[in-house]
């Protein structure tokens, strides 16, 4: 089973936008939103922190609690679309089931929609690392390939197909909280590749996976012992998958590169109309 290195390739691509940034002597700021305790939001949001810090983008976060009210995380937004130091606004997803996600994340300045969910103007940043890992698992070749993904998210799962579509990849994407698991597994069982976003302890397994499939694991949470685990039981796939991002180091470092190289292209666009 080939292992992915998400580390790797993410670190190329920093270092390299690091450079463009000195270069062009300008100060990107990225703006999150985060609303709840989901651990897999917190990491992710840490980890963004982190690599913004190294490159030279400030990384806002805004945090607020699951009783918050939808007003509240809407005016923020706002607030957030007037400031002219802000490039880039997210709002880290899943929300707690109260919330309308569509209509939040529809209240970003298109100009300001880093992660690419709501306009044309940004490369969505997720579904872009998946198929730059399903472009290296098959070698571009996608002909019969059967490709499935788990997702929580309804507008998760819309965005990920319509951008794989554009590249020629039917994609069929499951909710993971609406289906039987039985169901789920019967599915799963024929699909060549599976990207899994569920952050759920050991979903994928040597049971529910043909051989040689090719597995990306964009789930992840902490376990009771403080580790980061993702979606996929590694231990058990490992003779029968053929190609595995692992978490950590795998989908994660490379989806926050391209989520701050649009930071950097947004702020260097703003550099650019003001000259």
């Amino acid at each position: 089973m080939h292992i992915f290195d998400g580390k790797l390739v993410s670190r190329a691509m920093l270092e390299n936008l690091r450079d463009k940034i000195i270069l062009d002597k300008i100060k990107p700021v990225l703006a999150i939103i985060l609303v709840g305790n989901d651990e897999a939001s917190k990491i992710y949001v840490n980890l963004k922190k982190e690599s913004g810090k190294r490159i030279g983008i400030e990384v806002q976060d805004f945090i607020f609690s699951q009783d918050a009210s939808q007003e509240e995380i809407i005016n923020k937004i706002e607030e957030i679309n007037n400031d002219s130091k802000v490039n880039g606004i997210i709002v880290q997803l899943p929300l707690p089931k109260k919330f309308n996600e569509n209509e939040i994340i529809s209240k970003i300045d298109a100009k300001k929609d880093v992660d690419g969910f709501h306009t044309p103007i940004f490369v969505p940043v997720l579904p872009k690392a998946i198929l730059f890992v399903l472009s290296q698992a098959f070698a571009n070749d996608f002909k019969n390939k059967k490709i499935m993904a788990l997702v929580n998210s309804e507008i998760f799962g819309q965005v990920l197909k319509e951008f794989l579509k554009k590249q020629g990849i039917d994609l069929i994407y499951l909710i993971n909280n609406k289906e039987s698991k039985e169901d789920i597994n019967t599915k799963i069982q024929l699909a060549d590749a599976i990207i899994t976003v569920c952050g759920c302890l050991k979903l994928i397994n040597e049971n529910n996976i043909k051989k040689g499939a090719v597995l990306i694991d964009a789930g992840i949470f902490r376990d009771i012992d403080g580790t980061v685990k993702g979606d996929v039981d590694r231990e058990s796939v490992s003779k029968k998958a053929s190609f595995l991002t692992p978490v950590p180091g795998g989908i994660g470092p490379l989806t926050v590169a391209f989520l701050l190289e649009n930071v950097y292209l947004s702020a260097l666009n703003k550099k650019n109309i003001k000259s």
